[in-house]
């Protein structure tokens, strides 16, 4: 069990932590959510052992592994997908070297009878089961397995890590974390540069995973699929629900309601004694009875309830310039990285006042075709025309990162700014809520969601009719997302966002354009509109549903046959419990061959007994191998 004690934290005037104590036990687990800013990644930061708290301390049991995925990870340079990878497995490597030197050892003593060969064999048989529990006997199976489900090729393996962006380099250093095992995994919203595939892999891991989980997260499904329990951090003290997101939202409210009903009532009991305090003081006969009812007053307990974090960001777009009819004209344009093509002669015009967004599976273009329609990337053919009077404001996927760490927030905004707007700068923070000594703060000390609010408050500072967001709610908390969307809403100007968040693309909208088989399809509705022609439930299969190649109108053309989810999940699961069943047998077989191994064994009395077992492992490993190989094939199919 880890135990976090009177943890305290203060930063200036403010108090980040006041006091607080939990404990995560075995097998937990825990979503960790609050506003930005909150001290939720310090709290994580805490207890992985990456600051130290003003007071209190944090107690795990000895030889307890911890992993901790925090947004501020960097991964060294040099070395290949595959080998980075494989670092996960160090003690692994090392116990297969002991094991070579034993072995090598074995082989040229003749001592059979002496303590020190024993001592020998046993260490052998100690490292042999260590070496299987660690995941020995499948290093690169596994490591394959991880990065296929975090959404890595078999051709990405062998790739320099430095060839990747810092989403995907976040990508492996999760796969090497998930590799080791640690009894305690801390995730620092994880799913912010996962697509939906391996986002719905990731839950099914965690949903099996033998320790404990706390992870912060902003994405309302992940919480409820992953977490059981959920801790929240508000105005520095700690609230526990034994509850999912969902139902924590539920009891919250209700926690609130009963408290603001218990003192109400508390608040009129308390007028009354007043009452008759003042009245009883006033005679003298009742002066002895009055004292005591102040005594007793004065000892009540108080109950108080603390007004919530209700604050908010106030923005609001400047009134766009009014531009040409045709904002931005996309004309039989095709993106190749290689020999990898993403969009193959595709048309899109932008007029004035649409309201567009991009939708479908991560890898078909969308951020392509956005970085394009801002000059952001070259298309290999076609063209991409600029209308008349066009301002363009883009918001990346990677904005927030991309901001200067050694500046302050108000050097921030300078650098940015035009000079006409220097006077307004410290207003505009103060609407993102950044007030005060907080706008002379460095940028490498915000937490992720407040750099999001820094690098939106940067769009403010031009006039735009061409708004342009690529994933604009990754960390933003779910007030800051309502926020950013009514203001969206009020925007008069001309919008492109792309996002998978439907909650946040409902009814903001009127056209949808959905990115599959390397082309365009056009809904003139938003993405509930969408759903509903594509008779999909929500976002999440939008994203996983396989490209349906049915012809128009050729007549040759045969609809794949393709598995459906959960007959996907199936297989999966299928060949999931094949492999481990293979490790079993392995591991049941090694045993017995250490025992063979032994110098008295065939004096044994059990040893027909243990040779009978050991031929039995040999066929159902043979069997177990064959089901494997018809699970995997039938899922390759």
């Amino acid at each position: 069990m880890l135990t976090a004690a009177n943890i305290y934290v203060q930063y200036g005037d403010r108090i980040l932590l006041d006091r607080i104590n939990f404990t995560i036990g075995d097998r937990e687990r825990i979503g960790l959510v609050g506003r930005n800013g909150a001290g939720k990644s310090t709290l994580l930061k805490i207890i992985a052992g990456h600051l130290r708290p003003d007071d209190g301390n944090i107690q795990r049991p000895t030889n307890s592994t911890l992993g901790f995925l925090h947004q501020e990870m960097s991964l060294p340079k040099g070395k290949t997908v595959m080998d980075e990878t494989l670092t996960a497995f160090d003690e692994a490597k090392g116990v297969e070297r002991r094991l070579a030197e034993i072995h090598e050892e074995l082989a040229h003593r003749t001592d059979y009878e002496s303590d020190s060969y024993m001592d020998l064999l046993n260490e052998m048989s100690d490292l042999d089961h260590r070496f299987h529990i660690i995941g020995g006997g499948n290093m690169e199976a596994d490591a394959e397995k991880v990065l296929k489900g975090l959404g890595f090729k078999n051709s990405d393996f062998n790739r320099l890590t430095d060839e990747f962006s810092g989403g995907w380099q976040m990508r492996i250093e999760l796969a090497k974390m998930l590799l080791q095992r640690p009894d305690y995994l801390l995730l620092d919203e994880p799913t912010n540069h996962l697509d939906i595939e391996s986002i719905l892999w990731l839950e099914e891991f965690l949903m099996t995973y033998e320790g404990s989980v706390i992870v912060i997260s902003h994405d309302k499904m992940f919480l409820d699929n992953v977490t059981k329990r959920t801790v929240e951090i508000e105005l520095g003290k700690l609230y526990d629900y034994k509850a999912n997101y969902t139902r924590y939202v539920e009891m919250r409210e209700e926690r609130r309601e009963k408290m603001m009903s218990a003192m109400n009532n508390q608040q009129k009991q308390i007028a009354q004694m007043e009452r008759t305090i003042s009245r009883f003081m006033a005679k003298a006969s009742k002066t002895s009875l009055a004292q005591s009812m102040q005594k007793k007053l004065e000892k009540m307990d108080r109950i108080e309830v603390e007004d919530g974090d209700t604050s908010v960001m106030n923005i609001r777009f400047p009134e766009p310039p009014r531009s040409g009819q045709i904002a931005m004209e996309v004309k039989n344009v095709t993106k190749s990285y290689g020999h990898l093509n993403v969009l193959n002669k595709v048309d899109l015009q932008i007029e004035r006042g649409d309201r567009i967004a991009f939708v479908g599976q991560n890898g078909q273009g969308k951020t392509t075709l956005a970085k394009m329609i801002v000059n952001h990337l070259q298309p290999t053919d076609g063209e991409i025309k600029v209308g008349h009077n066009v301002h363009i404001g883009y918001y990346a996927q990677n904005q927030a990162e991309a901001l200067d760490p050694k500046l302050t927030l108000l050097e921030t905004m300078e650098e940015h700014s035009p000079p006409e707007m220097r006077t307004k700068l410290r207003a505009i923070l103060g609407a993102f809520m950044f007030s005060g000594e907080d706008q002379d703060k460095k940028v490498f000390v915000l937490s992720g969601g407040e750099r999001a609010r820094l690098a939106l408050a940067c769009l403010l500072l031009r006039p735009i009719n061409l708004l342009v967001l690529d994933e604009p709610t990754n960390h933003l908390d779910m007030l800051s997302k309502e926020v950013l969307k009514a203001a969206i809403t009020d925007y008069s100007g001309t919008l492109l966002v792309v996002s998978h968040d439907r909650d946040f693309l409902g009814g903001l909208t009127d056209t949808t354009v959905e990115f599959r088989d390397k082309k365009l399809h056009t809904y003139l509705g938003d993405v509930n509109y969408f759903l509903e022609k594509r008779k999909l439930d929500d976002m999440r299969q939008v994203e996983m549903s396989t490209n349906n190649r049915n012809s128009n109108g050729s007549g040759n053309a045969k609809a794949a046959k393709e598995l459906s989810f959960e007959e996907r999940k199936q297989l999966q699961r299928a060949v999931s419990n094949a492999e481990k069943k293979v490790e079993q047998l392995e591991a049941k077989i090694s045993d017995y061959e250490s025992r063979m191994a032994l110098p008295d064994f065939y004096q044994r009395p059990d040893h027909h007994k243990v040779m009978k077992e050991y031929e039995q492992a040999k066929q159902n490993l043979e069997a177990a191998m064959a089901e494997w190989v018809e699970a995997q094939e039938a899922l390759e199919e």
